[in-house]
């Protein structure tokens, strides 16, 4: 009985210790709120649009921004460059550069890395914005600004979180890293290279890689731990060497805009009950097992009010677990648009000479993009040569991103499951993200780190759109997940 008590003792003691110093740091952050809002303020007044490039010096502004501020904690930060970015006229510009930083060299603690971007969607108030875009402003606790959760927020959470500790002087329960890009929303541009060049040095120490760049479904905190990927198509028809009027010619040619609608049409590509009709797509998907169907089913998500946000009368599927699954991991088609056709206000009576369509197919776990090329360009040649047309086609692949999913049972996710518990008091949904974030599946592939999604943004914040939202209670007791996510990661037995 003695040597139990004085096993237990300690182990108690140090339970207290841990459980203290948590407290002390949220009720810093809880001390911290009016400033940490105002930092969010200046950094959603930078217009960090990547896609841009009269932005860029405000891009390369926001990139110093971050780095100051990672320095004034005491990182050891450094601005990485990573090349040039190549535009249409021919002409290069300098791609901002990639801000790293350290803190903390224990060998003896696990290292984390976390990964944010601080570029932003573009943003006009005429878009049909409420109120500036880059003019953070507090509506009954949320907080609109073009950036604030997609992604600067949680960014400057993370870096909050360090904060806190070197407020109170407190030593960080694990070694910290951070990777922070300004051109995610256009496809980081020159990261994966320089994520391969700096994987025997920046990277050797890793353990893991935190990504804070998603978002909940519902108002229950998450975990995510998967992404579908994305293969992005165009579609060019071409026939007539100019546009003609149709009504000189309409009757005479065989138009492009015909072929393109043919091809891309109902029971082409996509059936009305949504069922992929390429040969070989859905068939490379991965089984559905009793495991992951309750996994869904488990998951807090109100049809009713997922038809009210989105305004629609129904869905493709009416219940749950189908309509979840279908949004995560199975594969979809999109059509997404058709360059070369009139499209302005007012009529036109044009034959457009050449048509491109533009469409994509979100892959998911055991679907490889080189296949899906393979299988939709001969598939729409296929159907093209049966119109027997004599215009011509051409199907080009311009994205070919791959899916990522993580190992639910990992520690990582445990961890995750443990510091929910502690900041909000309930078991957190695992849920996966319908659309692509590159840069986990290239983590994954390149540093061969276990990597885990660690979302602080609401499921109502309208990322890419208008009136885009923090909430400030997302962004304070995300501040505190975070601190609370290190204390239980550094409690992961190191191997």
């Amino acid at each position: 009985m003695r040597v139990l008590v004085l096993v237990l003792v300690p182990l108690l003691l140090a339970a207290q210790a841990d459980a203290l110093d948590l407290e002390k740091l949220t009720r810093h952050v809880d001390g911290r709120v009016a400033s940490y809002v105002q930092t969010l303020r200046e950094w959603v007044a930078v217009e960090s649009d990547s896609s841009d490039v009269s932005k860029r010096p405000e891009l390369h502004h926001m990139m110093n921004l971050t780095a100051d501020k990672l320095r004034s904690l005491g990182g050891k930060v450094e601005m990485v460059d990573i090349g040039l970015q190549e535009l249409p006229d021919g002409k290069s510009i300098p791609l901002p550069k990639v801000v790293t930083a350290q803190f903390g060299e224990d060998p003896s603690k696990h290292t984390v890395c976390i990964y944010g971007h601080v570029d932003v969607q573009p943003a006009k108030k005429e878009d049909g914005w409420a109120t500036e875009p880059y003019n953070l402003t507090d509506i009954n606790g949320n907080l609109y600004g073009r950036g604030a959760s997609d992604n600067k927020a949680p960014v400057l959470a993370w870096i909050h979180t360090v904060e806190a500790y070197k407020a109170l002087d407190m030593e960080l329960p694990v070694n910290v890293k951070f990777l922070i890009e300004g051109m995610e929303e256009t496809g980081s541009n020159g990261l994966e290279a320089m994520i391969i060049a700096q994987r025997d040095t920046f990277f050797l120490d890793v353990d893991y890689i935190i990504i804070s760049d998603c978002g909940w479904l519902s108002r229950r905190p998450a975990l995510t731990y998967g992404t579908r990927g994305n293969c992005y198509f165009f579609a060019e028809v071409e026939g007539p060497k100019q546009d003609l009027h149709s009504g000189v010619y309409g009757g005479t040619v065989i138009e492009p805009m015909t072929d393109l609608i043919g091809i891309l049409g109902e029971y082409t590509l996509i059936s009305p009950s949504g069922k992929i009709l390429i040969p070989g797509i859905r068939e490379a998907v991965a089984p559905f097992s009793d495991e992951e169907w309750k996994m869904y089913q488990d998951i807090e998500f109100d049809m009713e009010n997922y038809k009210e946000k989105l305004g629609v009368k129904d869905l493709m599927y009416n219940n749950k677990v189908d309509l979840l699954a279908h949004r995560w991991r199975y594969p979809t088609v999109s059509i997404h648009g058709i360059e070369g056709a009139f499209s302005a206000s007012g009529s036109k009576t044009v034959i457009p000479a050449k048509v491109t369509g533009k469409f994509s197919i979100r892959q998911v776990p055991n679907m490889d993009p080189a296949t899906v090329k393979k299988q939709v360009t001969e598939y729409l040649h296929s159907v093209f040569a049966k119109r027997k047309s004599p215009n011509s086609l051409k199907v080009t692949m311009i994205i070919g991103a791959k899916p990522w999913l993580a190992d639910t049972q990992h520690s990582l996710y445990e961890a995750g499951k443990e510091a929910i518990k502690k900041v909000f008091q309930v078991e957190p949904d695992l849920i996966r993200e319908g659309g692509t974030i590159p840069v986990a599946r290239t983590f994954q592939d390149v540093t061969e780190k276990s990597i885990i999604m660690l979302p602080i943004g609401g499921f109502d914040d309208g990322l890419h759109s208008q009136n885009e939202k923090m909430s400030r209670y997302n962004y304070i007791e995300g501040t505190k997940l975070f601190i609370a996510y290190l204390h239980e990661v550094a409690q992961i037995k190191k191997v």
